[in-house]
This record gives structure tokens, C-alpha cells and sequence, in this order.
């Protein structure tokens, strides 16, 4: 079980508060299922050891002992579970020797796009990082509501279109490691998972440079993937607009632009497409596509064999 088998600190942070939270709850439980067993073995008809008392109604020291420790116990578990879940604030950076390898996250339908602002490479549906860095990533879609997860390696945090939320995870050492959508958004919900890769320095060195060879991620095949579709290989990519991520964010924001700063909220637009970022390649629009049909047709496959029609697989994909 993936909550079980953890691969990281945080994971494993998260099973052992999860386990000394049932730990304690079975403290109640436990023995009313024992003494539920006992009264009705001792007070079954015929037994006769099994007092019959019709005028008791009240004992002072079964009460405290009924209400005394649940209570205690909800006491010890509030405080246990309020400083453990504040320890583990996905928003809080993880110590570590090495500064944390910055990533921006995009929910898309049905997929996950990567962009590493330092290297100035993105990814589809891969996530790659070193092994011995912790992972600082920052998190929004370009679509409906979605949770990123990756079980073996530490918490769940939702991402928002407009908003942008945060989270650092850290691997224990080099693996592959499934990450999924857990929050349903459509026929292709059991299709969106990726592939997260802790790599030693020497592979994420060869894997960005492998990165930066490639096109870069251009205005016409964003706004493919933007559209409701799932692919069959992960895609990588040797640039992006560095200011990609703001500006899919500011994307669903209704803020009016102040006068010393007009540009502030504005978007790309077609006549953008032409400039160049601070990183070299072109910059390019994220304008807004018209309605897609979200219906329970077939699901379009984009990439190396776009077009291509697929019927929808319900079931999960395994762990």
C-alpha cells in the first residue's frame, strides 16, 4: 500500500501520525467490543451468575469511567493531531543541506504540465528531480478543480484555477513513483497520473540537458494540451515563457489593472506571440478556447498520435 510503503520523510510523517491516531481511537473501541461480548455472555437467559438488579439505575464510578477516558483520549488526540498536522504545513519548506528544486505545476484535462523555472525546461506528465534535493512546488490548473497527490512520497493539496498553492515534498532516495489527479474531473479522471522520478545529480543533469535540445513548448501545442485529452507518452520540452505560470493564474482573476502598473493582470495575446521572454524563446498566448464538449464520448489521445479516438476506461488505474 503506497500510505504504507513511503518513499519520503513527509510520508512517513504522515503514516506514523495516521497510526498513533487509530492507536489511540482503538483504545475506545477495542474495549467496548470486548465488554460487548462479556455482558452478553454473562447476562444471556439462563445464566446464573447474572445479578438482576430492576431498581439500580446509576453508578458514579462506571460513569467517569464511560465519560472519563473517551474524553481524555479526544483531549490527547486533538492536541496530537492539531501539532502534528501544523508540523507538516505542505506550505512550510523541509529542512535539507540543498536548496529545494523549484517547480510550477499546471493542471490541465487530463494531464500535468511541469515547467522548472531555473533550468527553464518543461515536462508533460514527468516529473523528474533529484533524489537528495527536497522539491518546492508551486501549484494551479488552467481547468477545473483538481489534488495532486503522490502518495509514497507525502501529502495532498488541491490546485485551483486562479489560485496558487504550494507544497514540498522530499524523496528518501532514487525510485519512480506514481502521482494521480485525486479529485474527479471528468471522463478522463482515471487516466491523469504521472510519472514523479527521484534521479541521482548526474541523471537530472543528463535529463535537463537532454531537455534543453528539444523544442520548446510552443504557443499552437499548449493550447492542444490545454484541451480535454489524455496522452500516451510523457512530453519534454527546452523552454517555456518564463512568466507562463503567473499568467495562466492571472488567467481567471477579474482584477482591473492600476494605472502605474497597466500590464499588471493583462494576458498574451496573438500579437505577443512574436516577442521574446527573458528566456530566449517566443512568448505565447493563453487565451481562452471556446466550450469543449465534456459529455461521455470517446477521449482524444494528443502527442505523437493526435486524433487518434480512445473509449473511456472507468476503472482506477492500480497503485
Amino acid at each position: 500500500m503506497p500510505l504504507i510503503d513511503t518513499a519520503g520523510p513527509v510520508a512517513e510523517a504522515n503514516r506514523d501520525l495516521m497510526f498513533i491516531a487509530l492507536g489511540l481511537m482503538a483504545v475506545v473501541v477495542i474495549p467496548v467490543f470486548i465488554l460487548t461480548a462479556l455482558v452478553l455472555l454473562r447476562y444471556r437467559a439462563g445464566h446464573e451468575h447474572g445479578k438482576y438488579r430492576p431498581e439500580w439505575n446509576f453508578s458514579g464510578w462506571l460513569e467517569a469511567l464511560i465519560w472519563g477516558i473517551p474524553a481524555l483520549i479526544i483531549v490527547a488526540l486533538g492536541v496530537f493531531l492539531w501539532n502534528g498536522t501544523h508540523r507538516l504545513d505542505p506550505y512550510s519548506p523541509l529542512p535539507a543541506s540543498s536548496p529545494p528544486l523549484e517547480v510550477q505545476v499546471i493542471g490541465l484535462d487530463w494531464k500535468w504540465l511541469f515547467l522548472y523555472p531555473e533550468q527553464q525546461i518543461a515536462s508533460v506528465d514527468r516529473l523528474v528531480f533529484p533524489a537528495d534535493r527536497p522539491i518546492a512546488l508551486s501549484l494551479t490548473t488552467d481547468a477545473n478543480m483538481m489534488s495532486f497527490f503522490i502518495p509514497r512520497l507525502g501529502s495532498q493539496i488541491y490546485a485551483m484555477a486562479g489560485m496558487e498553492t504550494k507544497l514540498h515534498l522530499a524523496a528518501d532516495g532514487n525510485g519512480t513513483f506514481l502521482g494521480r489527479n485525486t479529485q474527479f474531473n471528468g471522463i478522463g479522471f482515471s487516466r491523469q497520473h504521472f510519472d514523479a522520478m527521484a534521479v541521482g545529480e548526474d541523471d537530472f543533469a543528463a535529463f535537463v540537458d537532454k531537455a534543453k535540445a528539444r523544442e520548446p513548448l510552443s504557443s499552437a501545442r499548449y493550447r492542444q494540451l490545454a484541451l480535454p485529452s489524455v496522452l500516451e507518452e510523457p512530453e519534454i520540452y527546452g523552454g517555456y515563457p518564463g512568466d507562463h505560470f503567473r499568467q495562466v493564474m492571472m488567467k481567471y482573476k477579474n482584477e482591473v489593472p492600476t494605472p502605474d502598473r497597466p500590464d499588471e493582470n493583462a494576458l498574451s495575446t496573438e500579437d505577443d506571440i512574436g516577442s521574446v521572454d527573458g528566456s530566449g524563446h517566443p512568448a505565447f498566448s493563453v487565451e481562452e478556447e471556446a466550450p469543449v464538449d465534456r459529455g461521455d464520448g470517446p477521449i482524444t489521445v494528443s502527442g505523437p498520435q493526435k486524433g487518434r479516438k480512445i473509449e473511456p476506461d472507468v476503472e482506477e488505474a492500480s497503485e
